[in-house]
């Protein structure tokens, strides 16, 4: 009996020994006001490190079911920074707004031809013997008109550049060809180039012309604009107050560009302020 007794009181000592150690908490650390002031100087120091770098570095978080990753991003400063593109000056802007509107080439058949027999056989033809001694042919590509005479002479004008010009002329050989005639492809030439240019300032065409009276001549009566006769190269032009200019007679368009180069200077100095 003494026996049991004992042990119950022996459980009895260990389960309350193990409720005191549970419900029993571990005291703090002690710390001095030097120490948490360290601490918390640390801390501080720590967050603010963080947010900074958290403003300098830009980029995208992407979560994967296993990971997280960043992908940083360097953001170029040029990109907001827009290219400025050269103006150009004076002469070459004028150069740049010169424009062939008509040249007119000549060739050669090297045959006689029956212009009432091309005039009846051809679409788009007209033949008028007694206002004009040649048949007036017609053809839309490239848009041209030609002059055919007896002689077999060719005139091709309309064409709005050299190489349409040439391709004109051929097919106009090439129709009188179908016809039974024993046309050849003889002695093309580009006769005269019709170009205009645009000044965009105005100009004193009086004082123009009795500065260059022995080169111009100029009648607004009878005609608006101040014809120009160039001498090298033998070009003629026609210049209106507004500043358009039309150049005629130039072979070629380094005539065209040649005569700008000369004239512009001379213009300039009879410029509208």
């Amino acid at each position: 009996m003494d026996l049991e007794i004992t042990e119950e009181q022996n459980s009895t000592a260990t389960s309350v020994h193990k409720n005191v150690c549970q419900n029993r908490q571990l005291p703090t650390a002690i710390t001095t006001p030097v120490q948490r002031a360290e601490n918390a100087h640390f801390e501080n120091k720590s967050i603010s490190s963080t947010s900074s770098y958290q403003h300098t570095i830009s980029g995208e978080v992407s979560h994967t079911p296993t990971n997280s990753s960043f992908t940083p991003v360097l953001v170029n400063p040029h990109n907001s920074m827009n290219a400025m593109t050269p103006v150009a000056s004076g002469p070459n802007l004028a150069k740049n707004s010169i424009k062939l509107q008509n040249c007119v080439s000549t060739v050669s058949l090297g045959c006689e031809l029956k212009l009432l027999d091309i005039y009846s056989r051809t679409r788009f033809s007209e033949y008028n013997p007694s206002r004009f001694q040649g048949v007036v042919m017609k053809i839309r590509d490239p848009r041209a008109t030609a002059l055919v005479f007896r002689s077999g002479k060719i005139v091709c004008t309309g064409a709005r550049n050299e190489h349409d010009s040439y391709l004109a002329a051929r097919k106009f050989a090439r129709i009188i060809q179908k016809l039974g005639f024993p046309a050849k492809f003889l002695d093309f030439k580009i006769q005269n180039c019709i170009a205009t240019a645009d000044l965009r300032f105005p100009i004193k065409l009086e004082a123009l012309q009795q500065a260059h009276g022995q080169f111009s001549s100029y009648e607004p009566e009878l005609f608006p604009g101040l014809v120009y006769r160039m001498v090298r190269p033998r070009v003629v032009l026609l210049i209106f107050v507004n500043g358009k200019i039309v150049f005629t007679g130039g072979k070629t368009r380094n005539d065209i560009s040649e005569a700008l180069d000369i004239i512009y200077p001379i213009l300039r100095s009879y410029r509208i302020s």
